[in-house]
């Protein structure tokens, strides 16, 4: 499978997984999960036929790690802003993460902290690398480091999600330290 086809079912599986799955007529459980031969069904019916081999190949070799399959089932690891509840616990955060954005947003997220906007919860990596490409993808990336342990220690719950990244309800200015 070439890189291109690779990041065009990939996308196409985010949208329909994480955020409109009417759009193709399927319908997630509470966990975000669908049949597989549902989905390549629906998929082909929208004209955008995936093999099943192509399917087990972008969920095995995406970087990201954003999909899980699972006996004969398939849901995307985090991201969605459709109501899904995907069962995972409560865990301890190490005592930093991070979390990658843009310079544009910086003085909203000096005065609010962090919010899930149109998702589910914030996103946060567990080393700067990975948070600097995440913030790369809109432009020039600013790092802003996360109090994790001491979000912890207020009573914030944080869970990890299969492609280890850690998610938060928020995260409040008080817990943030901005580059400069």
């Amino acid at each position: 499978m070439d890189e291109r086809r690779m990041v065009r079912v990939s996308k196409y599986l985010a949208k329909h997984l994480r955020h409109e799955p009417e759009r193709i007529g399927i319908t997630l459980d509470d966990g975000g999960w669908v049949e597989v031969d549902v989905l390549l069904k629906a998929a082909a019916r929208h004209g955008f036929p995936i093999a099943p081999e192509e399917l087990a190949h972008v969920v095995a070799a995406n970087d990201k790690k954003r999909y899980v399959l699972q006996d004969g089932r398939i849901r995307a690891s985090q991201g969605h802003s459709v109501p899904v509840d995907l069962g995972l616990p409560v865990t301890e955060p190490p005592a930093t993460l991070y979390h990658g954005t843009v310079g544009r947003y910086l003085a909203a997220i000096r005065e609010q902290g962090l919010r899930p906007m149109n998702r589910h919860h914030v996103h946060l990596s567990a080393d700067r690398e990975t948070a600097e490409r995440v913030g790369g993808r809109r432009g020039v990336p600013v790092v802003l480091v996360v109090d994790a342990g001491a979000m912890h220690a207020a009573g914030h719950e944080f869970r990890l999600s299969a492609n280890g990244v850690w998610l938060a309800d928020q995260v409040d200015p008080a817990f943030l330290r901005f580059p400069g």
